[in-house]
């Protein structure tokens, strides 16, 4: 059993990827049944949260089975600690009705999932393996002693604790945390993300071919970054005329960041693009020159490695995942997060630079589900 707060990109890969090494997968992916009135009003913060846009049933494995468990709570953190409960009993009413209880359970994100995780061990013995992914193990236990003590919980109770980064296996170590820890990162698909025509992917989007393009792909949040990537590029303009930066993904911040182009006159270089469907995106990155990261804090930051996969150097911020992912003069260049000015001067550098597309699709491979994939397996095999 799988537990998760969607079933996209990365959670529904590795899924399907191990899908084969057992009879059944069983999937729960929380959400909050309030998002489902953006179906009525117009309501595009609520949309990327309602249940049919967390859940990607495309190509689904016969042998795997997703079940929505429907969570109202007030958006404030005194809600979300308390939300807990009510999850596991929701799973709870699902293996009994199932009569079918998991082998193992393998729980995506510390809280609330990985608590589901502990409960399901403690009641019935089996086996647990939870992921840290991000907030929830960087965030989290840090805001006070309640959380902290929650957080070490429920790693303690797994018989194993996965982190995709080595910045995300330091904040575990902070912890009272006695677990063995892997690092295990996040993968792409190979046979989605390679190398393309650049000029084919332009024609196909609608893209100038006379431009260098300048790709971010992320939902558009301040953790993200994107207001320092609009301020870098009012620089770079002022080096270079030729440039275009596409930035794919929706959220929030979409009207702020659109005012923030029109008020800093960039129009013509700066495009925001909305979301667009994952299988997708590796038509956009082999369509770009340069891919950016302007990220102020990730995890580990996925997007960057399927740039890669495509042949394109990254230009990525310290943001606690790039430093352990791109090679500075090889697959890209690291700046100063929240620095528009560094940024700025490395994409410059980096569009000025003749990079071997080789090696940069080459070492993309480590990251590779069919490596990866291993990796996961050999955690459950250890428990």
């Amino acid at each position: 059993m799988v537990l998760s707060d969607h079933y996209l990109t990365f959670i529904k890969d590795q899924v399907e990827l191990l899908a084969g090494r057992f009879m059944h997968t069983d999937v729960c992916v929380r959400y909050h049944p309030a998002t489902e009135i953006s179906r009525v009003f117009p309501a595009p913060r609520l949309k990327a949260f309602r249940k049919d846009s967390l859940i990607d049933r495309t190509n689904l494995p016969e042998n795997v089975s997703i079940h929505p468990i429907s969570l109202f709570y007030l958006p404030c953190d005194s809600q979300f600690r308390r939300v807990g409960d009510r999850y596991y009993k929701a799973v709870k009413d699902l293996l009994q009705k199932s009569e079918a209880f998991p082998d193992l359970v393998h729980a995506h994100f510390v809280w609330p999932n990985g608590f589901v995780g502990a409960k399901l061990k403690e009641e019935y013995a089996t086996p647990f393996v939870v992921t840290a992914h991000g907030y929830d193990i960087y965030d989290l236990p840090f805001r006070d002693a309640e959380w902290r003590k929650q957080i070490e919980a429920i790693l303690n109770a797994a018989d194993a604790v996965i982190t995709v980064s080595n910045s995300n296996r330091k904040c575990v170590e902070r912890l009272n945390v006695t677990a063995p820890v892997t690092v295990v990162p996040n993968g792409f698909r190979q046979d989605q993300f390679y190398p393309m025509e650049t000029e084919i992917c332009r024609r196909t989007l609608n893209l100038p071919m006379d431009r260098k393009i300048i790709l971010s792909v992320g939902n558009l949040m301040e953790v993200k970054g994107h207001t320092y990537l609009i301020d870098a590029m009012s620089e770079v303009v002022r080096e270079r005329e030729d440039i275009l930066c596409l930035i794919v993904g929706r959220g929030e911040l979409k009207h702020k960041l659109e005012k923030k182009i029109s008020a800093s006159g960039l129009e013509q270089y700066v495009r925001l693009i909305g979301g667009r469907p994952h299988g997708e995106i590796p038509l956009w990155m082999n369509a770009c020159d340069l891919f950016v990261l302007p990220s102020l804090r990730e995890s580990f930051g996925i997007v960057q490695v399927e740039a890669m996969a495509c042949g394109k150097p990254v230009v990525a911020t310290r943001n606690g995942g790039s430093e352990e992912i791109v090679i500075p003069g090889k697959t890209g260049l690291l700046c100063d997060a929240a620095d528009p000015f560094s940024l700025a001067e490395n994409i410059v550098r980096a569009l000025d630079t003749s990079w071997d597309t080789d090696v940069i699709v080459n070492y993309s491979t480590v990251y590779s589900w069919s490596n990866v994939g291993k990796e996961v397996l050999r955690v459950y095999n250890s428990i």
